[in-house]
C-alpha cells in the first residue's frame, strides 16, 4: 500500500464510483432480463454457464483490478504511458496471426475459451500516450508539427483496427480529437470534419452530377459576395476554386473509392439504410454471390433496427417491467445482450426508465468534465476529457443505432453490454481516471 496515501478511499470521488456501481447493476440487470431462460437464478449465477452469470464473473473481475488501480502510485500511468501504448499496438499486430473470425470481425484472439480483443483495450492506452504528450513540457500544440504527432497517435491504432474489419471500434478513436480541441486544436479542423462529414452524406443522398452543380452554384456565390475582397487579394479567390476542386474530387473519386475498396459491402449498405438510400447495386462489378450478400445484409440491416424500434416503442411510457418484454425476452431483437442492450431497458422500463438510464450516462459525463477541470496537472485533465469523450461517442452511437439515427457499426453500450473486454476496458478507463484525481494537488508529467 502506498505510503504517502495509505486509505485507499482518501480523496477517492465517490460520486464516479456509485455511478459506475449503478451503471454496471443495470447492465447484469438487462442482460439478465434479456437471456434468463426459466433456469434457477441462483445457479444461473454460479455456474457461470449463463450470459449473465459471466458478466456477473467479468464484474468482479474488474472490480479487483479497479481496486488493484486504486492502490497504485499515480506516477505510475505517467511513467508508462509511452511502454503500453507500443504494448497495445503490438497486441494490435498479433492479430493479424492468430485472430479467430466471429461474426465478420477479424479483431478477436482467443486462448482456450478466453477471448480477448486488443482493439477495446487499446483506447486506454491510446488515451495514456495522448496525455503524456500533450502535458509534455516541449510539446506546444500550436505548432502543427505537434497536433501531426498528437493525431499520429490516434491514428494508427486506428487504421490497424480498420484492417481487422472492426470499423465501428476504429471510429471511436477519433473521440479524442476532442481533447486535442480542448487543448487547443484549432476549431477550423472540426469544421473542416464536420463540413466532410456533410458532404459524404450529400454524395450518398445526390446524383453526382446534381451535387456538382450545387457545389459550383456555392463557389460562383462565395466568388460575387466576396468580390471586393478578391480585388484587393487574389489569393482568396484561388482559395475558393481550390476548395471546389477538392471538393469535387472528394464527391468524385475520394468517396466511391473509399465505399468500394475500403468498407465492406455489409458496412456500406448500413450507411445507406441510415441515410435512407438503397445499396446501389452494380451486377457489372459485383457477382451473384456478393449480390446475394448485400440483399442478406439489407434485410437483416433493416431487420435489426426494426425489431429495436418496435421492442423501445412497446415499453410504453412506464414499461412492461423485468422479464415481461415480448420483444427481447423472445429473440426478436438480434444481438439484444450485447450492441442492442439498450432496447431491454426500453421495453421493460419504458419512456421513464430509459430516461432515468441517459440522465446517469450524461451525470457521470458532466462528473468527469468537473473531475477534469479541477486537476492541476495537464496530464490528469487530458486523460479525464480522454475518457469523457470516449464515453460520449460510445453513448452517442449506441443509442443512436438502436433507435435507426446512425448507421449499426457494433460498438457497446458503456459498462452495460454483454462483454468481458468491454466492461474491463471501461472500468480500467475509470478507475485510472479516478486514481489521478485523488492525488489532483500532484502535478504529473
Amino acid at each position: 500500500m502506498r505510503e504517502q496515501n495509505p486509505e485507499i478511499s482518501k480523496g477517492v470521488d465517490w460520486i464516479l464510483v456509485w455511478l459506475y456501481f449503478i451503471l454496471v447493476a443495470i447492465g447484469i440487470m438487462s442482460i439478465f432480463a434479456a437471456t434468463y431462460r426459466n433456469e434457477s437464478i441462483i445457479q444461473g449465477f454460479i455456474s457461470m454457464k449463463t450470459d449473465y452469470g459471466k458478466q456477473s464473473l467479468f464484474f468482479v473481475i474488474s472490480i479487483v483490478l479497479g481496486i488493484f488501480i486504486l492502490l497504485t502510485d499515480s506516477k505510475f500511468f505517467t511513467a508508462t504511458a509511452n511502454l503500453f501504448y507500443f504494448f497495445g499496438l503490438l497486441l494490435l499486430l498479433l492479430v493479424f496471426p492468430f485472430h479467430t473470425e466471429v461474426k465478420g470481425t477479424k479483431s478477436i484472439i482467443r486462448f482456450a475459451s478466453f477471448q480477448l480483443q486488443p482493439a477495446e483495450l487499446c483506447k486506454i492506452f491510446v488515451n495514456l500516450a495522448l496525455a503524456k504528450y500533450l502535458s509534455r513540457i516541449d510539446t506546444d500544440f500550436s505548432k502543427l508539427k505537434s497536433q501531426l504527432i498528437a493525431a499520429s497517435i490516434v491514428l494508427v491504432p486506428s487504421v490497424i483496427t480498420i484492417m481487422q474489419s472492426e470499423t465501428g471500434l476504429a471510429l471511436v478513436y477519433f473521440s479524442f480529437f476532442l481533447v486535442m480541441y480542448r487543448e487547443g486544436l484549432p476549431s477550423s479542423v472540426l469544421i473542416i470534419g464536420f463540413s466532410l462529414a456533410v458532404l459524404v452524406i450529400a454524395t450518398l443522398l445526390l446524383e453526382p452530377n446534381t451535387l456538382a452543380i450545387i457545389l459550383t452554384v456555392i463557389a460562383a456565390l462565395a466568388i460575387y459576395f466576396m468580390r471586393r475582397t478578391i480585388k484587393r487579394d487574389r489569393e482568396v479567390l484561388f482559395f475558393i476554386v481550390a476548395i471546389w476542386f477538392v471538393c469535387v474530387g472528394i464527391q468524385r473519386f475520394a468517396v466511391p473509392f473509399f465505399f468500394n475498396n475500403v468498407l465492406k459491402p455489409y458496412q456500406v449498405q448500413r450507411i445507406y439504410a441510415t441515410v435512407g438510400r438503397d445499396f446501389p447495386i452494380d451486377p457489372a462489378t459485383m457477382t451473384p454471390e456478393d449480390i446475394k450478400k448485400v440483399e442478406d445484409k439489407k434485410k437483416a440491416s433493416s431487420y435489426n433496427v426494426k425489431q429495436s424500434k418496435i421492442a423501445i416503442g412497446s415499453g410504453g411510457f412506464l414499461g412492461k417491467g423485468l422479464l415481461k418484454g415480448t420483444q427481447t425476452r423472445y429473440d426478436f431483437v438480434p444481438e439484444q445482450r450485447t450492441d442492442f442492450i439498450f432496447c431491454t431497458v426500453g421495453e421493460g422500463f419504458g419512456f421513464v426508465g430509459s430516461t432515468i438510464l441517459l440522465l446517469l450516462y450524461l451525470f457521470m459525463i458532466f462528473r468527469i468534465i468537473f473531475i477534469a477541470e479541477r486537476q492541476r496537472s495537464t496530464f490528469s485533465r487530458c486523460y479525464a476529457y480522454g475518457v469523457a469523450s470516449v464515453l460520449f461517442f460510445h453513448i452517442l452511437i449506441n443509442i443512436g443505432m438502436t433507435v435507426g439515427l446512425v448507421p449499426v457499426i457494433g460498438i457497446p453500450l458503456p459498462f452495460m453490454s454483454y462483454g468481458g473486454t468491454a466492461l474491463i476496458t471501461f472500468t480500467v478507463l475509470l478507475f485510472i481516471l479516478i486514481r489521478l484525481d485523488a492525488d489532483r494537488q500532484m502535478v504529473l508529467r
